[in-house]
């Protein structure tokens, strides 16, 4: 499935054959990774649904302008699971977003993007759809890892007191 190579490849770049082949088996059995893989729309939906809950209550005004140039999650957000990150961020913040990914689990892949989001939120609100659509498909080649993670670090992850599962779930 598309962006599995990415992930295989920053494995072998870090582990042995068979110690990355059963790095790629965990990190591919967990509830989102297997949601998103296996295209279960309903289950994708409810994801995107729960991440622009908390997309509206950190960054509302780049948020109610994504929702005046109809950009949706999907347009960004498939391609950066997929490949949990590897194929969006340099290789070296990638795998500083796997560590606490593999720590924290899902919901970091989340706080992440928004992390990403609160980075570029200003140059984001400038553009239209075109434009922003191509820059969170193609992010910069040079991004900062500590102003990346401190806008990681700003984003609050509870919505009237319910974390994203609680959510998720409903």
């Amino acid at each position: 499935v598309q962006g599995m190579s990415f992930i295989a490849a920053v494995l072998i770049l870090n582990l042995d054959t068979a110690d990355a082949f059963i790095a790629f088996a965990n990190l591919l059995n967990k509830p989102c990774q297997m949601a998103f893989f296996r295209v279960d729309h309903s289950l994708m939906l409810t994801y995107f649904a729960a991440f622009e809950v908390f997309f509206e209550e950190n960054l509302p005004k780049l948020f109610a302008h994504f929702k005046k140039n109809n950009l949706t999650p999907d347009i960004y957000l498939i391609d950066w699971i997929f490949t949990l990150y590897s194929k969006s961020l340099p290789l070296d913040l990638a795998c500083r977003v796997w560590d606490v990914f593999c720590r924290d689990g899902e919901e970091f892949l989340f706080r992440t993007a928004l992390g990403v989001l609160r980075l570029y939120q200003d140059v984001l609100t400038a553009m239209d759809f075109i434009h922003m659509a191509q820059f969170l498909t193609r992010l910069p080649d040079l991004i900062p890892p500590e102003q990346l993670f401190q806008h990681i670090a700003a984003v609050h992850m509870t919505s009237r007191n319910r974390k994203l599962t609680q959510i998720f779930t409903g």
